[in-house]
């Protein structure tokens, strides 16, 4: 019986080191995972060279001049509206949304909150145990620190996510901070009974914390993107296919081989270095199966943009792909990230596929881009002597191609795409 508890103990081991992998993984776009997989060779003598770097300078010498659908014209996305975006993975009742939004809108530049709890209980209405708990919800977002109202909150929130976490270290930052700052080993040794190795290591991880890190959310431009597949369209089918840096292949050097054939010390090591390969292929396996399945569902649910372009976008969901593969949002979320594909209509990022929709009257919703695209088109076209109110661009949408909007979601869309009011157009002669 305690054989069979010992087997299955180690095998839970190893699904969670893989997993974990794998979802550290899955998050990087096709470029990002070779480099990866280079680092992780420089340590692990088994891995054979995985180089790519050829055939990705090929594909950039071709297709360099391809545009970027998606990306175009598009405003960047501030500190705020990134935290934002990460509400979807939290499971946030209506009553708490607003206070978590007017919350991430107190921030700083800095990520640090810049209003006290009373007031942002009465600007919202609300108790201060609410407050409280949008706080906490807000300082599960990404990157670790955000939320914090003092630099070592701002420390300690950052170290309760790596594995040097300790009860105490709330209490060390916040009473005895002069010490971490003359990095007295000798006082916090005595003070919480812990070795001088520990204390060590303690330091290392807080130089390594972001003092700011709401800067980290700023937004970058690739220098060049490679996507990970081409859709194309073959005797009236839409097919996919990955170019090769998608999933790598794995090759243990040929003198790695046969672990038996070295000493005791040598093949432990070399088991442990096996279990790390063996861990990283699953990953890829995971990554590589994942991604696939998410993209044939964007071109199920956006055919009609393969074959016809932009305007013949649908409104489509992070929600509505994770119901239908069965995961979770967030692995969604993680699959599209910084990931491209090459189509007819330009090279596009992924998440451009997932657009807001307008529910219509015939109960069919058109895609948010799609209007947004309809009004820039409206507004180039009209008399820049009279340019169109936000109520008459509003009316020319219904008239002109049977979209119902409200007035204020024009104001909305208009503001996203940097175009000023109709007053301001006609005085500046936009």
């Amino acid at each position: 019986m305690k054989h069979n508890l010992s087997q299955v103990q180690t095998l839970q081991r190893k699904m969670n080191q893989s997993l974990l992998q794998a979802i550290h993984l899955l998050q990087f776009s096709g470029v990002e995972l070779i480099e990866y997989i280079q680092e992780i060779s420089k340590e692990n003598p088994l891995i054979e060279e995985v180089n790519f770097d050829q055939e990705i300078a090929t594909y950039r010498s071709v297709n360099e001049n391809l545009p970027a659908i998606g990306e175009i014209n598009q405003a960047e996305l501030t500190m705020y509206d990134q935290l934002k975006q990460q509400l979807y993975t939290i499971n946030l009742t209506d009553e708490l949304k607003p206070i978590v939004l007017f919350g991430i809108d107190s921030l700083n530049e800095d990520g640090y909150l810049d209003i006290s709890f009373a007031l942002w209980a009465e600007k919202c209405d609300t108790t201060l145990d609410k407050v409280q708990e949008a706080l906490m919800l807000i300082q599960t977002l990404e990157p670790s620190g955000v939320g914090a109202r003092t630099l070592q909150e701002c420390i300690f929130l950052q170290l309760r996510q790596m594995d040097v976490y300790q009860s105490f270290l709330a209490e060390l930052l916040e009473k005895h901070l002069d010490w971490i700052a003359d990095e007295n080993i000798e006082a916090i040794c005595k003070q919480y009974d812990v070795t001088e190795e520990f204390v060590d290591k303690i330091f290392r991880k807080i130089k390594g914390c972001h003092p700011k890190p709401g800067q980290l959310l700023t937004t970058s431009t690739p220098e060049y993107i490679v996507p990970e597949a081409t859709i194309y369209q073959d005797e009236g089918t839409l097919k996919i296919s990955f170019y090769k840096w998608n999933s790598p292949i794995i090759e243990i050097r040929e003198e790695y081989k046969e672990v038996s054939s070295f000493e005791d010390e040598t093949a432990a090591y070399l088991k442990e270095k096996y279990k790390q390969v063996d861990w990283l292929k699953q990953a890829i396996t995971y990554r590589k199966q994942t991604l696939e399945l998410v993209i044939q569902t964007i071109v199920e649910k956006q055919n009609m943009f393969f074959e016809h372009g932009s305007f013949m976008l649908q409104p489509l969901t992070l929600k509505d792909v994770a119901n239908k593969l069965e995961m979770h949002v967030s692995t969604i979320s993680r699959t599209i990230m910084n990931k491209y594909v090459q189509t007819k209509h330009g090279v596009t990022p992924l998440k451009f596929f997932f657009q807001s929709g307008v529910r219509q009257k015939d109960g069919k919703h058109t895609a948010s881009f799609v209007i947004k695209q309809l009004m820039k088109e409206l507004i180039v076209l009209e008399d820049k002597c009279k340019p169109l109110s936000d109520e008459a661009i509003k009316k020319q949408l219904y008239n002109e191609f049977g979209i119902t909007i409200a007035r204020r979601t024009v104001m909305k869309y208009r503001k996203q795409m940097n175009i000023s009011a109709s007053t301001k157009r006609k005085r500046t002669g936009e």
